[in-house]
């Protein structure tokens, strides 16, 4: 049987019977690839919080030049929402019609679309390192210390947005397990090359902090490769021709970069934001930056188990759109915000009850723990809200219809964190508490507000 399945495709359907079970078929292989690589971040800034150092300033310096580089990255990472969200509308929707070679044509667009961006951002990036640290707040230490390593990472970006665009495709094609196996064996890779490259075990050089940014690109390239053979092999549903099959063109590809331009827009608006709260939050001290810097890996991991169930859950939608089975997209989209709302719900619940623990594992100075916890403790309110939010966001992404989200989005961003933030900050002179309840306070706004708008269904009648 196993043999079997390796030399007869089977294309599977995941829109039929239990709508729950389907859902999680697509999503748990996503979330748990997503998980392994957030776990990852976590142990990345954990190594690089172990740099060697004479006083804990100095440690902290290395957490706050990631932290600082972090905010910058998102920001790059903005343009791959260019692609991403018109490549999985489009991808599903091909294979929920039953049309495999123009799915397989919008693959290998997409991942030409990636390198192509990647490639002119990283470029601009390595060069101008220095200014767009210094914007986000960095000085002396953890300035030297985030060129250094933003360096590199900007010259690994094109095979960063690129490998992502495979795990794309393996869950727009109905194979997340695959695309679960991919992400888990980058992060294992990471793992194991982070403290080899950072701490020169093994008789390596002791590159510092430069060796996290080599562990990342070395796992992002090899794993891109690896993820290429995959498609060219009989265990995908789709098989990626190189340099046969339909041509790609560059009408099609416009064609997902227009579908992805509001959400870009949208995710720009949003790390654009980042980029000006993280020097108000600077200004609090390289104590307080460094527990923020933690404390949005902590958040984010949160996040990320729903983005990984989102992601598939987007491909899903596209098939049962493809498939004309408007009720059971509908219901698809309703469970899904419910399961986010349960999901956030115990997640914060755990992530109050131990932030003191979690804290303690990354810092020793008892003020950064302190304020680490305080960050977490207000954040861990709003992530309930924030669950509905980022599963309505999926839902609107595995149909193509971006614009309302981006609407959202600039509100949030705009409206909601940085105006008020900016008034507490530098007006009304609060402390930095105040970003953290901003931070909770706006999200359950604009879930409330997206939620109305995702009630009235005009997402169902999508065509692309």
């Amino acid at each position: 049987m196993w043999i079997r399945s390796l030399t007869k495709r089977e294309h599977k359907d995941y829109t039929e019977g239990s709508i729950i079970k389907s859902i999680l078929k697509m999503g748990l292989p996503s979330m748990l690839g997503f998980i392994v690589q957030h776990i990852y971040s976590l142990v990345d800034m954990y190594w690089v919080s172990r740099l060697p150092a004479s006083n804990p300033a100095e440690q902290e310096a290395g957490v706050a030049a990631v932290t600082f580089f972090g905010n910058i990255l998102w920001f790059a990472f903005s343009f791959n929402q260019l692609v991403g969200p018109g490549s999985v509308a489009i991808i599903s929707r091909r294979y929920g019609e039953k049309d495999y070679d123009a799915a397989e044509k919008a693959i290998k667009e997409t991942i030409l679309l990636k390198l192509f961006f990647g490639g002119l951002l990283g470029f601009a990036g390595f060069f101008m390192i220095q200014p767009l640290l210094e914007l986000v707040g960095a000085s002396e230490r953890s300035l030297s210390l985030g060129i250094q390593y933003g360096s590199v990472m900007f010259i690994g970006l094109p095979i960063m947005f690129a490998a992502y665009s495979v795990f794309t495709g393996m869950r727009s094609v109905a194979n997340p397990r695959i695309a679960m196996g991919l992400m888990i064996g980058s992060s294992l890779l990471n793992l194991t090359l982070d403290p080899l490259f950072i701490f020169g075990w093994a008789g390596l050089p002791e590159w510092g902090i430069v060796g996290a940014a080599y562990a990342s690109v070395c796992s992002y390239t090899i794993t891109f490769f690896i993820g290429l053979l995959f498609f060219r092999s009989k265990m995908v549903n789709v098989r990626l021709k190189l340099f046969s099959g339909e041509r790609v063109a560059v009408r099609s590809m416009w064609k997902i970069v227009k579908i992805g331009v509001p959400s870009w827009l949208g995710d720009m608006s949003f790390s654009g934001s980042r980029l000006l709260i993280t020097p108000l939050i600077a200004s609090y001290g390289t104590a307080v930056i460094a527990a923020y810097g933690v404390g949005l890996q902590v958040a984010s991991f949160g996040f990320m188990l729903l983005v990984g169930i989102g992601l598939g859950l987007s491909a899903l939608i596209g098939h049962n759109l493809g498939s004309d089975k408007i009720e059971r997209a509908r219901k698809t989209g309703d469970q899904s915000v419910l399961l986010g709302i349960g999901v956030m719900s115990i997640f914060g619940v755990l992530v109050f009850s131990f932030a003191p623990l979690i804290m303690e594992a990354f810092f020793t100075s008892s003020e950064t723990i302190m304020q680490g916890v305080t960050l977490l403790r207000i954040l861990a309110v709003g992530f309930p809200t924030v669950g509905a939010f980022i599963m309505m966001e999926e839902v609107h992404m595995g149909v193509g219809l971006n614009t309302p989200t981006m609407i959202v989005s600039m509100i949030h961003s705009w409206g909601f964190q940085v105006l008020p933030i900016f008034m507490l900050t530098q007006v009304l002179h609060f402390d930095q508490n105040a970003v953290w309840w901003v931070f909770a306070v706006s999200s359950m706004i604009s879930a409330s507000g997206f939620y109305l708008y995702y009630r009235k269904g005009k997402w169902l009648h999508v065509k692309v």
